[in-house]
């Protein structure tokens, strides 16, 4: 899988359908003089569903698309009939996609097959003018338009769900050990960046046991302030429950107490929970040793600084049985990752306001507010009692009394989420 193949961060905009229009209907029948108001509501909008799909693999799908909308509930009609609610729109993601707000607060975290998570919520329809008779307003010409359907912008995040990780320089002999222990085909060359993309491979251990193990690319010193292509894939190590830190010791002039160094720096400072992250030092390339001694001697400067140690030859195939071995006893032993949610988490002081209302130019201002935006576009302009019912709430909410704090005069324009009246007295 080529580089420009596997995504794995995408934004995407994501709208719940409106609800339908509540039908303004009086009853005619024959013999029946006075058959009274009987609107029917409008039906509800659907709503936008993530679900996860273990046949996914990456978040490709969404560079071609980014705005899923559900669709909107039909209006209600005579005869106190409702509308036809809107069908749910269900976008599938891959299973290990966390949702984000745009500045990283975590909306939702899809690790199972089937997971749900309710992305955009369906308006509600409007109610007809049945619902607006009283002994005193038998004859009511009012209706609700449908609520809008939430509307919200979201980034989407892969982190690969595998048991293993495999971290390391360039050339460190990931892909190499990845090949030789799974079924995985990953590109292997004698150059940095072979790997392009994260490479998952499913390691046997028998007939039922087995794990994942996933090849890390591109980490290199800066990777986690974005140098190289450790910055785009470090993501996919917070879900792995054991990290073999494999150290090139292969070529003349290597320096593997410092390029271990370098990696860990580089995942503690993306991420501090993972510089206390379960490891295994594999000290890789073992048969381009001319000296055994000095293989021994890195096993014990390993050893003595407190990590569990081994050496292979992925390439020859020496020492794989030892290490198998023991990931097959630490995973036994090992919790699942907490998954990397160490996300923001916004406090919140008090109770934020219901409305503001802003100068937004001459004569013009912008009310802004959840509740006030939905009772806007709710409201029939065209319609007087719709507008009486507006000002009744604009009383209850304060806003009637902010129009005249901040002298909004007759004729100004007041903006409302998308839509637009011009003020006069009567609100």
């Amino acid at each position: 899988m080529s580089r420009h193949q596997f995504v794995d961060r995408v934004a995407i905009q994501v709208s719940g359908g409106r609800g339908g229009n509540g039908s303004m209907h009086f009853h005619r029948e024959k013999f029946v003089p006075l058959g009274g108001p009987d609107g029917g509501d409008g039906g509800r909008g659907g709503s936008v569903w993530f679900v996860a799909d273990a046949n996914l693999k990456t978040l490709l799908d969404f560079t071609y698309r980014k705005h899923f909308a559900a669709d909107s509930g039909q209006p209600g009609t005579g005869k106190r009939m409702a509308g036809k609610q809107a069908q749910d729109l269900v976008v599938r993601v891959p299973v290990g996609t966390v949702v984000l707000t745009p500045g990283g607060e975590l909306v939702g975290d899809l690790r199972q097959t089937g997971q749900r998570l309710l992305a955009a919520k369906g308006g509600r329809g409007g109610r007809g003018n049945m619902h607006f008779a009283t002994p005193t307003r038998q004859a009511p010409r009012l209706m609700e338009k449908g609520e809008p359907g939430e509307e919200r912008e979201l980034v989407l995040e892969l982190k690969l769900l595998a048991d293993v990780g495999l971290v390391g320089l360039p050339n460190a002999g990931k892909s190499t050990l990845l090949a030789a222990v799974s079924a995985a085909r990953p590109k292997i060359a004698d150059y940095p960046f072979t790997t392009l993309s994260p490479n998952l491979g499913q390691v046997r251990l028998g007939e039922e046991e087995h794990f994942v193990m996933v090849d890390i690319p591109g980490l290199i010193e800066g990777a986690s302030q974005g140098a190289g292509l450790g910055h785009e894939f470090l993501r996919h190590v917070e879900r792995t429950r054991l990290l073999l830190h494999l150290v090139d010791v292969g070529y003349p002039g290597v320096k593997p107490w410092e390029d271990f160094a370098t990696i860990n720096q580089e995942l503690k400072a993306y991420n501090p929970r993972l510089s206390k992250r379960r490891q295994v030092v594999v000290l890789t390339k073992t048969d381009l040793v001319i000296d055994p001694k000095a293989v021994a001697a890195w096993k014990k400067r390993f050893k003595e600084a407190g990590y569990d140690v081994l050496a292979i030859s992925a390439a020859a195939r020496q020492g794989l049985d030892e290490l198998l071995d023991r990931v097959r006893r630490l995973l036994r032993t090992l919790k699942p990752a907490a998954g990397g949610l160490d996300v923001p988490v916004k406090i919140v002081r008090g109770l934020p306001p219901r409305f503001t209302l802003e100068p937004a130019g001459p004569r013009h201002w912008r009310l802004s507010g959840r509740e006030v935006e939905k009772w806007v576009a709710m409201t029939d302009f065209n319609n007087r009692e719709a507008v009486q019912k507006l000002r009744h709430i604009f009383s209850r909410l304060g806003v009637s009394a902010e129009f005249e704090r901040q002298q909004v005069a007759p004729g100004d324009t007041i903006q409302v989420g998308k839509e637009e009246f011009v003020f006069h007295e009567d609100l």
